[in-house]
């Protein structure tokens, strides 16, 4: 895991801008589990968005060209998601020494994309987390569950709460990742809740698909 800390919006841009092309492979390094899957994702999640056909799992952040307007510089410190039973606090995630996005080093705690857009700012913020750990369902495992309206409540270091609610989801093929849908600009303080989804392929150790939820801050 890659140590992190809250930098300036010119140095996030600048850092995105350097991570760029080096995210590649799976969005989730530790996707992997066992082959006796204790729980996971719903497999009958609707994609609604389209895969860009894109070899790569995940890649092209968000435009630094053109730097958001901050709408916070507070680190998220927790998430809430009351349809599913979700309760976490936020690891900071990193790039491995692969270009691969960590993932949460603990089975039952989401992770927070520190390089990216923080959660409350404009722009598409990351948020992952396991499906299933060697033993039990881990923290996103009724990701699948969430429907548009459902409420994902970021709490941050200062104690303010932002409330997001669901729009959609998609859930496509790791060698189809929808890249563009996931990282392009938007115009309003979003989240993306990434975790691993559909049959898990013993042969390689990893699930053979990605689910993302989409969210916008309400207003």
């Amino acid at each position: 895991m890659i140590a992190t800390r809250r930098q300036s919006p010119g140095r996030r841009a600048l850092t995105a801008l350097l991570l760029a092309t080096f995210l590649l492979g799976s969005l989730l390094t530790a996707c992997a589990s066992p082959p006796a899957r204790a729980g996971g994702v719903e497999e009958s999640a609707t994609p609604t968005a389209s895969p860009t056909g894109s070899p790569l799992a995940a890649g092209g952040l968000q435009n630094p060209r053109k730097p958001a307007a901050v709408l916070s510089e507070v680190d998220p410190a927790g998430i809430r998601i009351p349809r599913i039973g979700v309760t976490s606090t936020l690891e900071s995630l990193g790039i491995d020494g692969e270009g691969k996005l960590d993932a949460p080093r603990d089975f039952d705690l989401a992770g927070w994309y520190a390089g990216g857009v923080v959660p409350g700012a404009v722009g598409p913020a990351i948020i992952a987390g396991h499906v299933d750990s060697p033993t039990a369902p881990a923290v996103f495992a009724r990701l699948g569950e969430l429907a548009p309206g459902d409420e994902v409540v970021i709490t941050r270091t200062d104690g303010v709460e932002l409330t997001f609610r669901v729009t959609g989801s998609a859930q496509s093929a790791k060698s189809a990742f929808p890249t563009d849908d996931v990282y392009s600009p938007v115009p309003a303080p979003e989240l993306r809740l990434i975790t691993c989804a559909g049959a898990f392929d013993s042969a390689v150790g990893h699930y053979t698909d990605n689910l993302v939820v989409f969210a916008v801050l309400e207003e």
